[in-house]
C-alpha cells in the first residue's frame, strides 16, 4: 500500500492528495509521512512491528497512518473517544509499542522500503461475543487488487474528490484513502459538522464519488436538504454499513440525478467490500424494501449455505483472527463465514439479516454477547438482554441503578456500543423452551421505547 502512494506521489507530486483543515499536495504529504516515519523510529528506539495511530480528522493521523506503512509496520488505528481499558487491550493483542499522535519534523527516513506482500498492512478490531474485541488484521495482499478493481470499477482519476466521512477505526476509510491515492485523486476529509449538512459539504468541496453509512441519507431528507438536483457534482454516491432502502436511494437520486448509486456489503475481514447493486439502472422490488447487495466481486469465489449464509473466499479474504481461538468454526473450505443470511431475488443477492446476535448501529458491527458481558460483572445485575430495534437497550434483573450500569458500560466500551436506556424488569418473559423470549422482550420493548423520542435522531 505505501508503494502504490509512492508510485502516485511520483506520477502526480503536485496534484492534492489531500484536504484535512488545509490542501496537501502528494510531494508535501510526503515529505511530512517520511519525517513523521524517521520521528517514529527515533521515539520507538527502532522500527516498530506495529505503529497505533490516533485517529483524528486531521493531517496528523493520515501522515501517522502512512508512515507505519512506510515503516513496514501494522497500523492499528486507535479512536480519541475509546475508553483507556479499550485501548490498553487493543495494543497488547496487535503488539502495539508506540502511538503516533502528532506528525513529524527532524530527518526524514530514507532506508529503503522492506515490506512485503503478505506483511500485515493494518488491524482493525471489531466486536466480540465473549467480551473481548476481534483483532483482523489485514495484509497487503488483500488489499492490492480490491484497489485496482474499485480504481477501474468507479473510473477514479486525478480529476476525482472522493469524501472522507468513515472514521479511520472503520475498514471503509480504506477505501477512501488509498482508492483515491492510487489513482492520484484528492481525499477530501469531513469534519464533524459536515455530517450534518452533507450536501453542503458535497457542493462546497465539488466532491464527485460519495461515500457513506445510508442513515446519513436520512438525516438530510430530515433536514429538508435533499431538494432536486440538489448535488450537481457527483457522479457515483456509495453507501455500506448498514442496509439501504429503496426509500432513501430514491431521495438520494432526486437529488445527485447524475450520480450512479451503489449499495455495497462486506464485513472487515473481507477487506472493506466484497459485493455491490448498482442503480438507478433497474430498481428492484426486494421482499423486504431493501436495495439488494448485488453479486459477488468476479474475482472472489463464494457459496451460500442451506441455512442462507453466505461465505466469501478469495484475494480479499483474511487468512484469521490474532486469537487463533476465534477461528474456530469462522471458515469452510477456506472462505469467511460472514453470519449474514442472503437470499437470491431476481437473479442478485439480497441481504436478510444475520444468524447471530450481531448488529449494525451506525455502520458499527456490535455483538449484543460483549455488552451483556460488560453487564453481567455488575456484582448487582443477575440476567441482562440487550436488544437493538435501532437503537440498543440494554433490560436487566437485579437491584444496580440504570447510572450506574451506563458508567460501567462507558469506561469499557466506545460510545457506539453503550446502550440508549437501561431498563431494571422483576423478570424476563420465556418461550415454549423456557429460554428468554427475545421476540415478546422486543415488542414490549417497543411499545414503550416508541412513545420517548430519542434526542440524538432529533
Amino acid at each position: 500500500m505505501w508503494q502504490r502512494f509512492a508510485a502516485t506521489t511520483e506520477r502526480h507530486p503536485d496534484a492534492v492528495a489531500l484536504v484535512a483543515e488545509s490542501a496537501w499536495t502528494y510531494a508535501d504529504l510526503h515529505d511530512l509521512v517520511l519525517r513523521t516515519a524517521g520521528q517514529v523510529v527515533r521515539d520507538a528506539g527502532g522500527v516498530p512491528a506495529a505503529v497505533g495511530v490516533v485517529a483524528t480528522r486531521t493531517v496528523d493521523a493520515y501522515a501517522g497512518y502512512l508512515a507505519g506503512l512506510r515503516l513496514g509496520a501494522a497500523v492499528v488505528p486507535i479512536s480519541p473517544d475509546w475508553p483507556a481499558a479499550r485501548v490498553a487491550a487493543i495494543c497488547s493483542a496487535a503488539s502495539v509499542t508506540h502511538v503516533v499522535s502528532a506528525a513529524g519534523s527532524g530527518t526524514p527516513w530514507d532506508e529503503p522500503y522492506t515490506g512485503e506482500a503478505d506483511d500485515v498492512a493494518y488491524t482493525l478490531f471489531t466486536s466480540g461475543s465473549t467480551g473481548t474485541p476481534k483483532g483482523v488484521p489485514i495484509r497487503h495482499r488483500n488489499v492490492l487488487e480490491y484497489l485496482d478493481y474499485n480504481v477501474a470499477r468507479y473510473g477514479v482519476s486525478p480529476e476525482s474528490r472522493l469524501s472522507q466521512t468513515f472514521e479511520l477505526t472503520f475498514d471503509p476509510s480504506v477505501f477512501d484513502m488509498f482508492v483515491a491515492w492510487s489513482a492520484g485523486a484528492s481525499v477530501v476529509v469531513a469534519r464533524p459538522d459536515d455530517k450534518m449538512a452533507p450536501v453542503r459539504f458535497v457542493n462546497t468541496h465539488e466532491i464527485t464519488h460519495w461515500f457513506s453509512v445510508p442513515s446519513v441519507i436520512s438525516l438530510a431528507r430530515r433536514l429538508r436538504q435533499l431538494r432536486p438536483n440538489a448535488m450537481p457534482t457527483l457522479r457515483w454516491s456509495l453507501f455500506a454499513g448498514e442496509q439501504l432502502t429503496l426509500d432513501a436511494a430514491r431521495a438520494w437520486s432526486t437529488a445527485a440525478p447524475a450520480s450512479t448509486i451503489e449499495n455495497l456489503y462486506g464485513p472487515t475481514e473481507l477487506t472493506v467490500t466484497c459485493t455491490g447493486y448498482r442503480l438507478p439502472g433497474v430498481w428492484p422490488v426486494t421482499s423486504n424494501g431493501t436495495v439488494p447487495i448485488g453479486e459477488v466481486y468476479p474475482h472472489l469465489s463464494f457459496e451460500i449455505t442451506e441455512d442462507g449464509e453466505l461465505c466469501v473466499g478469495g484475494s480479499q479474504c483474511f487468512s484469521g483472527y490474532l486469537d487463533p481461538e476465534q477461528n474456530v468454526g469462522r471458515f469452510l473450505g477456506g472462505r469467511y463465514r460472514t453470519g449474514d443470511r442472503v437470499r437470491w431475488e431476481d437473479g442478485v443477492l439480497v441481504h436478510h439479516g444475520r444468524l447471530d446476535d450481531q448488529v449494525k448501529v451506525h455502520g458499527y458491527r456490535v455483538e449484543l454477547g460483549e455488552i451483556e458481558s460488560v453487564l453481567r460483572r455488575h456484582p448487582l445485575v443477575q440476567d441482562v438482554v440487550v436488544l437493538a430495534p435501532g437503537e440498543l437497550h440494554a433490560v436487566y434483573t437485579g437491584t444496580a441503578s440504570p447510572a450506574e450500569l451506563e458508567a460501567l458500560v462507558g469506561a469499557e466500551l466506545p460510545a457506539y456500543m453503550v446502550p440508549r436506556t437501561f431498563s431494571p424488569v422483576t423478570g424476563f418473559p420465556l418461550n415454549g423452551n423456557g429460554k428468554i423470549d427475545r421476540r415478546r422482550l422486543a415488542a414490549d420493548l417497543g411499545e414503550v421505547a416508541g412513545a420517548v423520542p430519542d434526542p440524538r435522531r432529533g
